[in-house]
């Protein structure tokens, strides 16, 4: 776990409201990869910056076993035009715990690396956490992906 400061970002992509109670967000959250996988999301998010892809955890009710709203979507120039059916969020410059997770995505190596951080003492601010797919995470079974936790 490395601290670093981050400048604000845009992102534009699609959402979905899940929670972590019941496992819902296993549910859920998959689901979402599929829709923007299969509907070719990326290519429809306009002013794209770069093609790595944002896995954003956001507006939580209180922390990580209430509610909260996953978006994925890529950093773009800004949120000027937001396509029907999707969100537009800005991410204000913040201090973040940054992880990374190593291995194969397809056996839960994302998921085990998000135990560690709920089972840490991190002091979170649950405003905008989230990871990012660059290049390192283009072969699933043997990716590299970087999960920065906002922290007070």
């Amino acid at each position: 776990m490395t601290k670093v400061k981050l400048q604000p970002f845009s992102v534009i992509g699609i959402s979905v409201r899940t929670t972590n109670k019941n496992n819902q967000a296993t549910h859920d959250i998959p689901a979402l990869w599929n829709t923007f996988m299969s509907e070719n999301t990326i290519d429809k998010i306009p002013n794209r910056l770069e093609d790595s892809i944002y896995a954003l955890y956001t507006d939580y009710e209180s922390d990580y076993t209430e509610g909260y709203t996953t978006v994925l979507g890529c950093k773009v120039e800004n949120l000027d035009n937001i396509p029907d059916g999707m969100t537009g969020i800005e991410i204000n410059k913040n201090t973040y715990s940054r992880f990374t997770a190593e291995g194969d995505l397809t056996k839960g190596v994302i998921y085990e690396k998000w135990g560690e951080i709920w089972n840490s003492n991190l002091n979170r601010d649950y405003t905008t956490d989230f990871e990012v797919y660059g290049e390192e995470a283009q072969n699933p079974t043997d990716a590299i992906v970087d999960i920065f936790i906002g922290v007070a």
